[in-house]
Protein backbone atom coordinates (compact mmCIF):
# COMPACT_ATOMS: atom_id res chain seq x y z
CA UNK A 1 0.00 0.00 0.00
CA UNK A 2 1.26 3.48 -0.83
CA UNK A 3 2.59 5.58 2.05
CA UNK A 4 2.11 8.79 0.05
CA UNK A 5 -1.56 9.39 -0.67
CA UNK A 6 -2.03 11.83 -3.58
CA UNK A 7 -4.70 14.52 -3.49
CA UNK A 8 -6.16 16.80 -6.14
CA UNK A 9 -3.65 19.43 -5.12
CA UNK A 10 -0.73 17.02 -4.91
CA UNK A 11 2.32 17.92 -6.95
CA UNK A 12 4.10 15.74 -9.47
CA UNK A 13 6.48 14.32 -6.83
CA UNK A 14 3.61 13.04 -4.67
CA UNK A 15 1.83 11.40 -7.59
CA UNK A 16 5.04 9.77 -8.82
CA UNK A 17 6.00 8.53 -5.35
CA UNK A 18 2.58 6.96 -4.78
CA UNK A 19 2.74 5.19 -8.14
CA UNK A 20 6.33 4.00 -7.61
CA UNK A 21 5.66 2.68 -4.11
CA UNK A 22 2.74 0.59 -5.30
CA UNK A 23 4.77 -0.87 -8.15
CA UNK A 24 7.89 -1.52 -6.05
CA UNK A 25 5.99 -2.95 -3.09
CA UNK A 26 7.40 -0.61 -0.43
CA UNK A 27 8.32 2.96 0.49
CA UNK A 28 10.83 4.83 -1.62
CA UNK A 29 14.30 4.89 0.00
CA UNK A 30 14.98 8.34 -1.47
CA UNK A 31 13.42 11.78 -1.40
CA UNK A 32 11.88 12.87 -4.69
CA UNK A 33 11.79 16.41 -6.10
CA UNK A 34 9.93 17.04 -9.36
CA UNK A 35 10.18 19.69 -12.07
CA UNK A 36 7.24 21.62 -10.56
CA UNK A 37 9.06 22.11 -7.24
CA UNK A 38 7.01 19.54 -5.33
CA UNK A 39 8.93 17.24 -3.00
CA UNK A 40 8.19 14.16 -0.91
CA UNK A 41 9.93 11.31 0.87
CA UNK A 42 12.21 10.83 3.90
CA UNK A 43 13.78 14.12 4.94
CA UNK A 44 17.20 12.61 5.62
CA UNK A 45 17.42 10.51 2.44
CA UNK A 46 19.35 11.31 -0.77
CA UNK A 47 17.29 13.56 -3.06
CA UNK A 48 16.45 12.38 -6.58
CA UNK A 49 15.68 15.38 -8.76
CA UNK A 50 13.53 15.00 -11.88
CA UNK A 51 14.43 18.15 -13.76
CA UNK A 52 12.00 17.67 -16.61
CA UNK A 53 9.00 15.66 -17.73
CA UNK A 54 11.26 14.06 -20.32
CA UNK A 55 12.93 11.98 -17.58
CA UNK A 56 9.59 10.36 -16.75
CA UNK A 57 8.82 9.84 -20.43
CA UNK A 58 12.07 7.88 -20.77
CA UNK A 59 11.03 5.66 -17.87
CA UNK A 60 7.64 5.00 -19.45
CA UNK A 61 9.31 3.84 -22.65
CA UNK A 62 12.29 2.14 -20.97
CA UNK A 63 11.43 1.07 -17.39
CA UNK A 64 14.28 0.01 -15.16
CA UNK A 65 18.04 0.59 -15.10
CA UNK A 66 18.53 1.68 -18.71
CA UNK A 67 15.77 4.30 -18.62
CA UNK A 68 17.13 5.72 -15.36
CA UNK A 69 20.65 5.79 -16.81
CA UNK A 70 19.47 7.59 -19.95
CA UNK A 71 17.73 10.23 -17.85
CA UNK A 72 20.80 10.63 -15.62
CA UNK A 73 23.43 10.99 -18.34
CA UNK A 74 21.33 13.60 -20.16
CA UNK A 75 20.87 15.58 -16.94
CA UNK A 76 17.09 15.15 -16.97
CA UNK A 77 17.42 13.28 -13.68
CA UNK A 78 20.02 13.92 -10.99
CA UNK A 79 20.91 12.96 -7.45
CA UNK A 80 21.54 15.85 -5.12
CA UNK A 81 24.61 15.32 -3.00
CA UNK A 82 26.62 12.09 -3.00
CA UNK A 83 25.70 9.86 -5.96
CA UNK A 84 27.25 6.84 -4.27
CA UNK A 85 25.12 7.31 -1.16
CA UNK A 86 22.03 7.54 -3.33
CA UNK A 87 22.81 4.30 -5.18
CA UNK A 88 23.78 2.59 -1.94
CA UNK A 89 20.40 3.55 -0.38
CA UNK A 90 18.47 2.13 -3.34
CA UNK A 91 20.40 -1.17 -3.37
CA UNK A 92 20.14 -1.53 0.41
CA UNK A 93 16.37 -1.03 0.16
CA UNK A 94 16.19 -3.75 -2.48
CA UNK A 95 18.11 -6.19 -0.29
CA UNK A 96 16.67 -5.31 3.11
CA UNK A 97 13.39 -3.56 2.43
CA UNK A 98 11.92 -6.09 0.06
CA UNK A 99 11.58 -3.76 -2.91
CA UNK A 100 11.02 -5.61 -6.16
CA UNK A 101 11.60 -4.67 -9.79
CA UNK A 102 8.56 -2.86 -11.25
CA UNK A 103 5.79 -5.27 -12.23
CA UNK A 104 3.74 -3.67 -14.94
CA UNK A 105 0.60 -5.74 -15.31
CA UNK A 106 -2.37 -4.42 -17.29
CA UNK A 107 -3.77 -2.49 -14.29
CA UNK A 108 -0.35 -1.03 -13.42
CA UNK A 109 0.23 0.02 -17.01
CA UNK A 110 -3.16 1.71 -17.19
CA UNK A 111 -2.54 3.56 -13.92
CA UNK A 112 0.94 4.63 -15.01
CA UNK A 113 -0.41 5.97 -18.30
CA UNK A 114 -3.21 7.82 -16.52
CA UNK A 115 -0.74 9.43 -14.12
CA UNK A 116 1.55 10.31 -17.02
CA UNK A 117 -1.34 11.90 -18.89
CA UNK A 118 -2.28 14.04 -15.88
CA UNK A 119 1.34 15.16 -15.56
CA UNK A 120 1.62 15.97 -19.27
CA UNK A 121 4.50 13.59 -20.02
CA UNK A 122 2.96 11.37 -22.70
CA UNK A 123 4.69 11.62 -26.04
CA UNK A 124 6.93 9.84 -28.53
CA UNK A 125 9.87 7.76 -27.37
CA UNK A 126 12.87 10.03 -26.69
CA UNK A 127 15.93 9.33 -28.80
CA UNK A 128 18.73 7.43 -27.06
CA UNK A 129 21.53 9.70 -25.82
CA UNK A 130 24.41 10.21 -28.23
CA UNK A 131 26.81 8.48 -25.81
CA UNK A 132 24.91 5.17 -26.02
CA UNK A 133 26.59 2.44 -28.10
CA UNK A 134 25.08 1.54 -31.45
CA UNK A 135 26.54 -1.74 -32.68
CA UNK A 136 25.66 -3.72 -35.76
CA UNK A 137 26.48 -7.19 -37.00
CA UNK A 138 26.56 -10.63 -35.43
CA UNK A 139 27.42 -10.91 -31.76
CA UNK A 140 31.22 -11.14 -31.36
CA UNK A 141 31.88 -11.07 -35.07
CA UNK A 142 35.25 -9.47 -35.77
CA UNK A 143 33.72 -6.25 -37.04
CA UNK A 144 31.31 -5.92 -34.10
CA UNK A 145 34.04 -6.67 -31.55
CA UNK A 146 36.21 -4.00 -33.17
CA UNK A 147 33.35 -1.50 -32.91
CA UNK A 148 32.65 -2.45 -29.28
CA UNK A 149 36.29 -1.98 -28.29
CA UNK A 150 36.49 1.28 -30.21
CA UNK A 151 33.38 2.64 -28.44
CA UNK A 152 35.13 2.40 -25.09
CA UNK A 153 38.87 2.52 -25.63
CA UNK A 154 39.06 4.96 -28.56
CA UNK A 155 37.27 7.68 -26.59
CA UNK A 156 40.67 9.42 -26.89
CA UNK A 157 44.12 9.01 -25.44
CA UNK A 158 43.75 12.51 -23.98
CA UNK A 159 40.69 11.39 -22.01
CA UNK A 160 42.44 8.39 -20.48
CA UNK A 161 45.58 10.45 -19.90
CA UNK A 162 43.44 12.83 -17.84
CA UNK A 163 41.78 9.98 -15.89
CA UNK A 164 44.63 7.57 -15.23
CA UNK A 165 47.98 7.97 -13.49
CA UNK A 166 51.30 8.12 -15.33
CA UNK A 167 51.44 4.32 -15.81
CA UNK A 168 48.31 4.52 -18.02
CA UNK A 169 47.21 1.18 -16.53
CA UNK A 170 43.44 0.85 -16.95
CA UNK A 171 42.95 -2.19 -14.73
CA UNK A 172 42.89 -3.07 -11.04
CA UNK A 173 45.93 -1.99 -9.06
CA UNK A 174 47.55 -3.89 -6.19
CA UNK A 175 47.39 -1.84 -2.98
CA UNK A 176 50.07 -3.13 -0.62
CA UNK A 177 49.97 -0.18 1.82
CA UNK A 178 47.24 1.97 3.36
CA UNK A 179 49.20 5.16 3.94
CA UNK A 180 48.84 8.27 1.78
CA UNK A 181 52.40 7.88 0.50
CA UNK A 182 51.29 4.84 -1.53
CA UNK A 183 49.16 6.14 -4.40
CA UNK A 184 47.42 4.83 -7.53
CA UNK A 185 50.62 4.78 -9.63
CA UNK A 186 52.40 2.78 -6.91
CA UNK A 187 49.52 0.30 -6.81
CA UNK A 188 49.69 -0.12 -10.58
CA UNK A 189 53.47 -0.66 -10.58
CA UNK A 190 53.06 -3.24 -7.79
CA UNK A 191 50.42 -5.01 -9.90
CA UNK A 192 52.64 -4.99 -13.00
CA UNK A 193 55.61 -6.33 -11.06
CA UNK A 194 53.46 -9.03 -9.43
CA UNK A 195 52.31 -10.20 -12.88
CA UNK A 196 55.88 -10.34 -14.16
CA UNK A 197 56.94 -12.39 -11.14
CA UNK A 198 54.03 -14.80 -11.46
CA UNK A 199 54.94 -15.28 -15.13
CA UNK A 200 58.63 -15.84 -14.17
CA UNK A 201 59.77 -13.32 -16.80
CA UNK A 202 63.51 -13.22 -17.44
CA UNK A 203 65.72 -11.32 -19.87
CA UNK A 204 65.19 -12.55 -23.41
CA UNK A 205 61.89 -14.35 -22.65
CA UNK A 206 59.03 -13.91 -25.13
CA UNK A 207 55.81 -12.44 -23.74
CA UNK A 208 52.52 -12.15 -25.61
CA UNK A 209 50.37 -9.38 -24.09
CA UNK A 210 46.82 -9.85 -25.44
CA UNK A 211 44.69 -6.72 -24.97
CA UNK A 212 47.71 -4.62 -24.06
CA UNK A 213 45.78 -1.39 -23.40
CA UNK A 214 48.09 1.63 -23.27
CA UNK A 215 51.09 -0.63 -22.83
CA UNK A 216 51.64 -0.50 -19.08
CA UNK A 217 52.57 -4.18 -18.74
CA UNK A 218 54.33 -4.29 -22.11
CA UNK A 219 56.60 -1.38 -21.20
CA UNK A 220 57.21 -2.59 -17.64
CA UNK A 221 58.18 -6.09 -18.80
CA UNK A 222 60.46 -4.80 -21.57
CA UNK A 223 62.18 -2.12 -19.44
CA UNK A 224 62.44 -3.84 -16.05
CA UNK A 225 62.82 -7.47 -17.11
CA UNK A 226 64.41 -7.26 -20.58
CA UNK A 227 61.57 -9.23 -22.16
CA UNK A 228 60.72 -9.45 -25.87
CA UNK A 229 57.04 -8.45 -26.03
CA UNK A 230 54.40 -8.81 -28.70
CA UNK A 231 51.61 -6.42 -27.69
CA UNK A 232 48.17 -6.95 -29.24
CA UNK A 233 45.17 -4.62 -29.17
CA UNK A 234 42.07 -4.02 -31.29
CA UNK A 235 41.97 -0.30 -30.43
CA UNK A 236 43.82 1.87 -32.96
CA UNK A 237 44.22 4.76 -30.48
CA UNK A 238 45.91 2.41 -28.03
CA UNK A 239 48.21 0.91 -30.65
CA UNK A 240 49.34 4.38 -31.77
CA UNK A 241 49.97 5.40 -28.16
CA UNK A 242 52.03 2.30 -27.32
CA UNK A 243 54.12 2.60 -30.48
CA UNK A 244 54.97 6.20 -29.55
CA UNK A 245 55.96 5.24 -25.98
CA UNK A 246 58.09 2.38 -27.36
CA UNK A 247 59.88 4.82 -29.68
CA UNK A 248 60.40 7.38 -26.90
CA UNK A 249 61.94 4.80 -24.56
CA UNK A 250 64.17 3.18 -27.14
CA UNK A 251 62.43 -0.20 -26.91
CA UNK A 252 61.80 -0.82 -30.61
CA UNK A 253 64.07 -3.88 -30.63
CA UNK A 254 62.14 -5.45 -27.74
CA UNK A 255 58.51 -4.55 -28.45
CA UNK A 256 56.26 -5.22 -31.42
CA UNK A 257 52.78 -3.65 -31.36
CA UNK A 258 50.10 -5.37 -33.42
CA UNK A 259 46.57 -4.07 -33.99
CA UNK A 260 44.58 -7.25 -34.56
CA UNK A 261 41.98 -9.66 -33.20
CA UNK A 262 43.24 -12.34 -30.82
CA UNK A 263 41.71 -14.92 -33.17
CA UNK A 264 44.17 -13.87 -35.87
CA UNK A 265 47.36 -14.28 -33.83
CA UNK A 266 49.60 -16.79 -35.55
CA UNK A 267 52.57 -18.75 -34.38
CA UNK A 268 53.14 -19.71 -30.79
CA UNK A 269 55.92 -20.87 -28.54
CA UNK A 270 55.71 -17.84 -26.24
CA UNK A 271 57.31 -18.27 -22.84
CA UNK A 272 54.41 -16.43 -21.23
CA UNK A 273 51.01 -15.02 -22.20
CA UNK A 274 49.16 -12.30 -20.32
CA UNK A 275 45.64 -11.00 -20.82
CA UNK A 276 44.66 -8.26 -18.38
CA UNK A 277 40.93 -7.52 -18.13
CA UNK A 278 40.35 -8.40 -21.76
CA UNK A 279 38.59 -11.75 -21.30
CA UNK A 280 35.35 -9.97 -20.27
CA UNK A 281 35.03 -8.76 -23.87
CA UNK A 282 35.43 -12.19 -25.47
CA UNK A 283 31.86 -13.43 -25.07
CA UNK A 284 30.29 -16.49 -23.48
CA UNK A 285 30.15 -18.79 -26.48
CA UNK A 286 33.59 -17.65 -27.67
CA UNK A 287 35.47 -18.15 -24.40
CA UNK A 288 36.35 -21.84 -24.92
CA UNK A 289 38.05 -20.82 -28.19
CA UNK A 290 39.84 -17.99 -26.38
CA UNK A 291 41.09 -20.39 -23.71
CA UNK A 292 42.25 -22.80 -26.43
CA UNK A 293 44.18 -19.96 -28.07
CA UNK A 294 45.95 -19.20 -24.78
CA UNK A 295 46.97 -22.86 -24.57
CA UNK A 296 48.12 -22.96 -28.21
CA UNK A 297 50.18 -19.77 -28.02
CA UNK A 298 52.26 -20.63 -24.94
CA UNK A 299 55.06 -23.23 -24.98
CA UNK A 300 55.02 -26.36 -22.80
CA UNK A 301 55.85 -25.33 -19.20
CA UNK A 302 55.06 -21.74 -20.18
CA UNK A 303 52.73 -19.69 -17.99
CA UNK A 304 49.49 -17.85 -18.71
CA UNK A 305 48.16 -15.09 -16.47
CA UNK A 306 44.54 -14.01 -16.82
CA UNK A 307 43.35 -11.00 -14.82
CA UNK A 308 39.61 -10.83 -15.31
CA UNK A 309 36.48 -9.39 -13.76
CA UNK A 310 33.93 -11.84 -12.42
CA UNK A 311 30.45 -11.75 -10.98
CA UNK A 312 29.19 -13.22 -7.76
CA UNK A 313 26.98 -16.32 -7.94
CA UNK A 314 23.48 -15.20 -8.84
CA UNK A 315 24.59 -11.62 -9.47
CA UNK A 316 24.14 -10.05 -12.91
CA UNK A 317 27.27 -9.50 -14.94
CA UNK A 318 27.52 -5.96 -16.23
CA UNK A 319 23.92 -4.90 -16.61
CA UNK A 320 21.96 -2.77 -19.10
CA UNK A 321 23.84 0.47 -18.35
CA UNK A 322 27.33 -1.04 -18.60
CA UNK A 323 26.46 -2.89 -21.79
CA UNK A 324 24.84 0.14 -23.43
CA UNK A 325 27.37 2.81 -22.46
CA UNK A 326 30.67 1.31 -21.33
CA UNK A 327 31.45 -2.22 -22.49
CA UNK A 328 28.98 -3.44 -25.12
CA UNK A 329 28.67 -7.23 -25.35
CA UNK A 330 30.63 -7.73 -22.10
CA UNK A 331 30.19 -11.08 -20.39
CA UNK A 332 31.24 -11.95 -16.85
CA UNK A 333 30.96 -15.27 -15.05
CA UNK A 334 31.85 -16.58 -11.59
CA UNK A 335 35.55 -17.32 -11.06
CA UNK A 336 34.99 -21.07 -10.91
CA UNK A 337 33.41 -21.12 -14.36
CA UNK A 338 36.44 -19.37 -15.86
CA UNK A 339 38.84 -21.76 -14.13
CA UNK A 340 36.89 -24.71 -15.55
CA UNK A 341 37.09 -23.28 -19.07
CA UNK A 342 40.85 -22.72 -18.82
CA UNK A 343 41.34 -26.25 -17.49
CA UNK A 344 39.10 -27.59 -20.24
CA UNK A 345 41.50 -26.05 -22.77
CA UNK A 346 44.41 -27.99 -21.28
CA UNK A 347 45.92 -25.40 -18.94
CA UNK A 348 46.72 -26.42 -15.37
CA UNK A 349 45.48 -23.68 -13.04
CA UNK A 350 48.08 -23.29 -10.30
CA UNK A 351 47.08 -20.14 -8.43
CA UNK A 352 44.15 -17.73 -8.12
CA UNK A 353 44.06 -14.47 -6.21
CA UNK A 354 41.08 -12.20 -5.63
CA UNK A 355 41.70 -8.46 -5.98
CA UNK A 356 38.11 -7.38 -5.30
CA UNK A 357 38.88 -4.94 -2.48
CA UNK A 358 41.81 -3.59 -4.50
CA UNK A 359 39.38 -2.60 -7.25
CA UNK A 360 37.26 -0.61 -4.80
CA UNK A 361 40.31 1.55 -4.11
CA UNK A 362 41.39 1.66 -7.77
CA UNK A 363 38.01 2.79 -9.07
CA UNK A 364 37.69 5.18 -6.15
CA UNK A 365 40.96 6.83 -7.19
CA UNK A 366 39.72 7.21 -10.78
CA UNK A 367 36.46 8.73 -9.54
CA UNK A 368 38.37 11.17 -7.32
CA UNK A 369 40.36 12.28 -10.37
CA UNK A 370 37.20 12.67 -12.43
CA UNK A 371 35.57 14.94 -9.86
CA UNK A 372 38.78 16.88 -9.22
CA UNK A 373 39.20 17.56 -12.95
CA UNK A 374 35.49 17.73 -13.80
CA UNK A 375 35.63 20.93 -15.83
CA UNK A 376 38.55 19.64 -17.89
CA UNK A 377 36.64 16.41 -18.66
CA UNK A 378 33.54 18.35 -19.69
CA UNK A 379 35.61 20.56 -22.01
CA UNK A 380 37.23 17.48 -23.55
CA UNK A 381 34.28 15.10 -24.06
CA UNK A 382 31.15 17.05 -23.12
CA UNK A 383 28.97 16.88 -20.02
CA UNK A 384 26.94 13.86 -21.16
CA UNK A 385 30.00 11.61 -21.52
CA UNK A 386 31.44 12.94 -18.26
CA UNK A 387 28.17 12.00 -16.51
CA UNK A 388 28.33 8.53 -18.09
CA UNK A 389 31.73 8.03 -16.48
CA UNK A 390 30.63 9.42 -13.12
CA UNK A 391 27.76 6.91 -13.02
CA UNK A 392 30.04 4.11 -14.25
CA UNK A 393 32.77 4.69 -11.68
CA UNK A 394 30.47 5.25 -8.73
CA UNK A 395 28.30 2.24 -9.58
CA UNK A 396 31.34 0.07 -10.31
CA UNK A 397 33.00 0.84 -6.97
CA UNK A 398 29.80 -0.12 -5.14
CA UNK A 399 29.43 -3.34 -7.11
CA UNK A 400 32.95 -4.43 -6.08
CA UNK A 401 32.40 -3.21 -2.51
CA UNK A 402 29.24 -5.27 -2.11
CA UNK A 403 30.61 -8.40 -3.81
CA UNK A 404 28.34 -8.30 -6.83
CA UNK A 405 31.45 -8.06 -8.98
CA UNK A 406 35.00 -9.23 -8.41
CA UNK A 407 38.34 -9.38 -10.19
CA UNK A 408 40.85 -12.21 -10.04
CA UNK A 409 44.32 -13.13 -11.19
CA UNK A 410 44.43 -16.69 -12.49
CA UNK A 411 47.82 -18.27 -13.18
CA UNK A 412 47.90 -21.30 -15.42
CA UNK A 413 50.62 -23.49 -16.92
CA UNK A 414 50.68 -25.51 -20.10
CA UNK A 415 51.96 -28.86 -18.80
CA UNK A 416 55.19 -30.12 -20.28
CA UNK A 417 56.35 -33.69 -20.91
CA UNK A 418 55.32 -36.05 -18.16
CA UNK A 419 53.17 -33.35 -16.55
CA UNK A 420 56.12 -31.08 -15.71
CA UNK A 421 54.88 -27.63 -14.67
CA UNK A 422 58.15 -25.80 -14.12
CA UNK A 423 56.57 -24.16 -11.06
CA UNK A 424 58.51 -23.55 -7.84
CA UNK A 425 57.36 -25.32 -4.69
CA UNK A 426 57.03 -21.98 -2.85
CA UNK A 427 55.65 -18.74 -4.26
CA UNK A 428 56.19 -16.24 -1.45
CA UNK A 429 58.95 -14.53 -3.45
CA UNK A 430 56.25 -13.11 -5.72
CA UNK A 431 55.22 -10.69 -2.99
CA UNK A 432 58.55 -9.67 -1.45
CA UNK A 433 59.21 -5.96 -1.62
CA UNK A 434 56.02 -5.00 -3.46
CA UNK A 435 55.04 -2.60 -0.67
CA UNK A 436 57.89 -0.25 -1.62
CA UNK A 437 56.90 2.40 -4.19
Amino acid sequence: MSTTAPSRAAGAAHRLAALAEDMLGGPLPVRLRAWDGSETGPADAPVVVMRSRRALRRLLWQPGELGLAQAYVTGELDIEGDLGQGLRAVWAAQREGGLRPPRLGPADTARALATAARLGVLGPRPAAPASQARLRGGLHSRSRDRAAISHHYDLSNDFYGLLLDETMAYSCGYWTRDDEGFGPADAQRAKLELICRKLALKRGARLLDIGCGWGSLTLHAAERHGVQVTAVTLAREQAAYVRERVRERGLAERVEVVCQDYRDIEGGGFDAVSTIEMGEHVGDAEYPGFAAALHRLVRPCGRVLVQQMSRGPGAPGGGPFIEAYIAPDMHMRPLGHTVALLEGAGLEVRHTESLREHYVRTVGAWHHTLEERWEAFVRLVGEETARVWRLYLVGGALAFEEGRMGVDQILGVRPGPGGDSGMPLATRQWYEGLERP
